[in-house]
């Protein structure tokens, strides 16, 4: 299978995961800049070999043709939106906002996503392991899609 159909599929499955959907929709990055970050981080993890920017611009999921520069334009975008939310959450610890209690939902929900991330690094081969693994990350994300629904609205956030 050739390099841009591999990526494509990766990235199509990774932009439909139902947690990434919650987590793109309440971020500053666009679909277009997550896609394009994606590319720029993780194609060259999959094609095995350094790529140039006009081989990841043609990487992107559109028909329309990808200009390099239209490619590094969204990724500094990106990575732009990246770096300001980083430093807001500096901003916010530093200012003393993560020791409220206000934070806790937020902080429950980032443990939730690390052991559903960790859980499904450990699937096991046995059918029998298996089939309740997969009940076991099916609970664990349906928990995770209600409880990040829940905090991306501004009502049940932050004060």
């Amino acid at each position: 299978m050739k390099l841009k159909e591999n990526v494509q599929i990766w990235l199509k499955k990774s932009l439909e995961d139902p947690i990434v959907k919650i987590l793109a929709k309440n971020s500053h990055l666009t679909k277009t800049q997550l896609e394009t970050l994606l590319i720029n981080v993780l194609a060259e993890n999959i094609s095995g070999k350094p790529l140039k920017y006009d081989e990841k611009a043609r990487l992107r999921l559109t028909k329309a043709k990808i200009s390099r520069g239209a490619f590094n334009r969204t990724l500094r975008q990106a990575e732009e939106n990246v770096i300001r939310a980083i430093y807001t959450v500096i901003l916010l610890g530093y200012l003393g906002i993560f020791e409220s209690t206000t934070l806790d939902p937020y902080i429950e929900v980032a443990n939730k996503l690390q052991e559903y991330v960790e859980a499904h690094k450990n699937i096991p081969i046995s059918s029998a392991q298996l089939e309740e693994q997969l009940k076991f990350l099916k609970m664990l994300r349906e928990g995770l899609e209600t409880s990040l629904k829940k905090l991306a609205n501004p009502s049940e956030g932050l004060p």
